[in-house]
């Protein structure tokens, strides 16, 4: 099977997706189960849900925009996946009215914290839906990346005003609601009840390098993408990372 994740997209979500995939070959492992139940909160059209069902997987995705199960369904019907993957219209907040409770052996939750009006409450509702042996695939925007790229593209205030706000925005115009740091996101998965595994950076060098050099330069683009895998498990390069994937288990 060829990989769903590159080339120009893979800078995005290759290190993320290499995690995700020896963790779903560990967690069959542990279970004894082939076939893992996934479910792939704000999951929209399947960016992650269609790979995982094509690893032969049953995955739910719930996502708020009944435009996005449209496209999904449209997604996985092209992918030969249909009886794999189930769309949920939802959110975290009512997460646990709309699946089964301790039932999942994975759960992601990629992209949703910085929206949520409560994180810590997301974070509870997406644990409520892991099996006692399940594992959390977390993925958040990093604020101190963001005080990186504001401070290299010049913009020396805002850049100030990301270190120094509790939300980690650079401003009235910054499009994300929040940030986190390594260290919140971790607060937030232990005071939940998770044990906290790797941690990596995503999107360490991706973000900071010109588009261009990337599609010009001939093998820049595998040379960069072994780059960020090769620096996304050391802690020294997390604060430079657009965003953080953290694995967590709930034993």
């Amino acid at each position: 099977m060829s990989d769903p994740l590159r080339p120009r997209a893979s800078l995005r979500t290759a290190v993320v997706w290499d995690v995700l995939r020896d963790a779903l070959t560990r967690q069959t492992k542990t279970t004894g189960r082939e076939v893992l139940d996934v479910l792939d909160t704000g999951g929209g059209t399947g960016n992650f849900a269609v790979p995982v069902a094509r690893l032969g997987h049953r995955v739910t995705v719930v996502d708020p925009s009944p435009d996005a199960l449209f496209a999904l369904e449209r997604r996985a019907a092209e992918a030969g996946v249909t009886e794999l993957v189930r769309g949920v219209q939802g959110d975290t907040h009512g997460l646990l009215d709309v699946v089964e409770r301790d039932a999942h052996d994975v759960v992601l939750c990629h992209g949703v914290l910085e929206y949520v009006d409560d994180p810590a409450e997301a974070v509870g509702n997406v644990v409520g839906a892991l099996r006692s042996t399940g594992t959390l695939s977390l993925l958040a925007a990093n604020r101190n990346g963001a005080v990186l790229a504001r401070a290299i593209a010049g913009h020396f205030t805002e850049a100030q005003h990301a270190l120094t706000d509790l939300d980690g925005r650079w401003g009235e115009a910054d499009p994300m609601p929040r940030r986190f740091t390594a260290e919140g996101l971790t607060e937030l998965l232990v005071s939940a009840g998770l044990v906290v595994g790797a941690v990596h950076g995503v999107r360490v060098f991706a973000d900071l390098v010109p588009g261009v050099l990337v599609d010009t330069e001939p093998g820049a683009l595998d040379a960069l993408l072994r780059l960020e895998s090769a620096a996304a498990e050391l802690a020294a390069f997390h604060s430079f990372a657009t965003q953080l994937h953290v694995l967590a288990s709930r034993a």
